[in-house]
């Protein structure tokens, strides 16, 4: 069982270790499931987990006030047991996360299927010329009569071939750069878009790049007003920025839970491996990385949840240490476990895989870096 104790640090409320508890009984009955299908096992866990109740706290809520460390815990904890779980909960908040903030009356009845698990979201803002660098976005949104027109592609997009409903950005020209962009609510059949390609990666997860080719949208699709969807993508980013810090956490948390299981059964040279100092170093190293970690990712969702209205600094500093950090305590477990651990089907073998996009999406971790900078200087000014 992974340490608990965090529960009672100051950052969390009763409803958070009652969730907590919830969730983990859950998990503990439905988890892990047949990644053999992905689109399917997506499909299902969505499903599962809305009718379970917990996606009303996934970011893709109605009237409800968004509380992050609620977000953060259920990333944690769904993948400590199952990294394709913890992707099907995010991918529900991120994709629907404008149109939660931003969204008009109309465009958030899509919100009720998405928190019951009757709709898949996505949010669709990479490109093959734009990753972190938003601001440089190509897909065009042309506004003509009464219709806009959408042409371009969009890439790297989560759930990405199975989402019944997309959040895409788009550049409607009203400045230069990040001035200039807007977002729109698409529905997955409007006419127009195409599923150019599914992308395979180390990790399955859905993956796909969109191409729009003359799709035209009414300007109620337009979520918030024209240019301001940088602004948009930026609000949402900084939310799920600490999530994907939680996400990160909850790998490691499993990781160093699989190396003291095996430091307390293996035995070499006629001893437990724990008696090894290496082996014990190793753990303590760990240990660290996973509080420190645990600590700046509550810090920016307690931030957050008590009203600040950007924490893009501590959110930056939780995605860039949790997630770089978490590669480094799962690269330790495999390294303990030997042969074992790069064995394919081994635990520690799949969160090896499943970490390293961590380090990438909603921001590299050079980015988090740049950010970060740019945050303490002008904290000077």
């Amino acid at each position: 069982m992974s340490d608990k104790s965090f529960l009672n640090w100051p950052f969390f409320e009763d409803k958070h270790r009652a969730l907590s508890q919830e969730l983990e009984a859950w998990c503990s009955a439905n988890l892990p499931v047949d990644h053999s299908d992905t689109d399917a096992a997506c499909q299902k866990l969505v499903a599962d987990l809305g009718a379970a109740g917990f996606l009303i706290h996934s970011g893709a809520n109605i009237d409800e006030k968004l509380d992050v460390r609620s977000l953060c815990l259920i990333r944690e904890t769904l993948a400590r047991h199952d990294g394709l779980a913890d992707f099907a909960f995010a991918m529900q908040g991120l994709g629907m996360g404008a149109v939660s903030l931003f969204g008009t009356s109309e465009q958030r009845d899509w919100l009720k299927k998405t928190r019951s698990g009757e709709a898949i979201s996505a949010f669709a803002l990479s490109e093959p010329k734009s990753g972190s660098d938003v601001a440089n976005i190509e897909c065009s949104a042309e506004l003509k009569g009464n219709h806009y027109v959408l042409n371009g592609e969009k890439t790297w997009i989560s759930n990405g071939g199975i989402a019944n409903i997309y959040v895409v950005f788009a550049r409607t020209g009203e400045g230069p750069g990040a001035k200039g962009l807007s977002a729109f609510l698409v529905p997955a059949d409007t006419d127009g878009l195409e599923i150019a390609e599914r992308i395979d990666v180390v990790a399955p997860h859905p993956l796909a790049r969109l191409k729009f080719t003359d799709m035209q949208l009414p300007p109620s699709a337009m979520i918030g007003s024209p240019g301001q969807g940088f602004k948009i993508a930026m609000s949402v980013l900084d939310v799920f920025r600490s999530t994907v810090g939680a996400a990160a956490l909850g790998f490691a948390r499993r990781a160093l839970d699989e190396t003291l299981n095996r430091a307390s059964n293996r035995e070499l040279f006629g001893a437990p491996l724990f008696d090894l100092q290496m082996v014990q170093g190793h753990i303590a190293d760990m240990a660290l990385d996973v509080d420190a970690a645990a600590l700046l990712v509550y810090r920016a969702a307690w931030t957050k949840d008590m009203g600040a209205e950007r924490v893009t600094r501590e959110a930056a500093m939780a995605k860039l240490y949790a997630t770089d950090k978490a590669q480094e305590v799962i690269d330790k477990a495999v390294q303990i476990h030997g042969g074992d651990g790069v064995r394919k089907g081994s635990i520690v073998e799949s969160l090896y895989r499943e970490i390293r996009a961590l380090r990438i999406y909603e921001g590299a971790s050079d980015v988090q870096k740049i950010v970060i900078a740019r945050q303490a200087m002008g904290e000077r000014s």
